[in-house]
């Protein structure tokens, strides 16, 4: 195992020079790699940071706006199909998500869990918020609305992942605490803390897999 991380890191380190520049078309920035930054050879900094946190190197995150057409949209495809057997299929993976994803954990207690733990997490939060299945399956049907009337859109499949997953991890993403102490002089003071998990990374390619696999049924109605 040592050795075969070793001749891998050698490898890597010998192809430093074959990507020197960010494959992002117009960016003429080094890649990570080139920058010595990482074993990163396709993006710059700035790129590699907008790929984690939107899902594409180049296109952001669709806007409130952007998604008030295409929401609408999802709420009427979902009244229209709601009675059919795949939109039940899907309602049902989805609770069957609320289901297993355990105990939920305070946001600020999710440091050092691994990306698939932390997206279980995320599920037993919506759970407990009792959010409604109804409202992941119309998430993911606005991304898949926006992108196709989007003559911009990353076409792959994680961008879409990616937005689906932005969208639910907002429903009940935060931890908010409030308590009382008591002042020395008698008095009361009100503490708050409100804490929010960051949506950016693989947390969000797990979670947008998964919304995916719960409105697979669906798929083939939208065809």
């Amino acid at each position: 195992m040592g050795r075969d991380r070793s001749a891998e890191l050698r490898r890597r380190l010998d192809r430093l020079d074959a990507q020197s520049c960010c494959i992002v078309l117009g960016c003429p920035n080094p890649s990570r790699a080139a920058a010595s930054e990482g074993f990163d050879e396709r993006f710059c900094r700035r790129h590699h940071e907008h790929y984690q946190r939107h899902g594409s190197p180049y296109r952001a995150s669709y806007s409130a706006a952007e998604l008030v057409e295409p929401r609408k949209w999802a709420a009427a495809w979902l009244k229209l199909n709601g009675n059919s057997d795949e939109v039940g299929s899907a309602l049902e993976r989805v609770r069957i998500l609320y289901r297993s994803a355990g105990v939920a954990v305070p946001a600020f207690r999710l440091r050092g869990l691994s990306a698939k733990e932390r997206a279980r997490k995320a599920w037993a939060r919506l759970r407990d918020a009792q959010v409604p299945p109804e409202r992941i399956l119309a998430a993911w049907l606005a991304v898949q609305r926006a992108l196709a009337t989007d003559p911009e859109a990353d076409s792959r499949p994680e961008f879409a992942r990616v937005q689906a997953a932005k969208l639910v991890h907002r429903l009940a993403s935060g931890t908010r605490k409030t308590w009382v102490q008591e002042r020395l002089d008698g008095g009361k003071r009100v503490e708050r803390i409100e804490v929010y998990p960051r949506s950016r990374g693989k947390v969000l390619r797990v979670l947008g897999e998964q919304i995916a696999d719960a409105a697979d049924p669906i798929s083939a109605l939208l065809q």
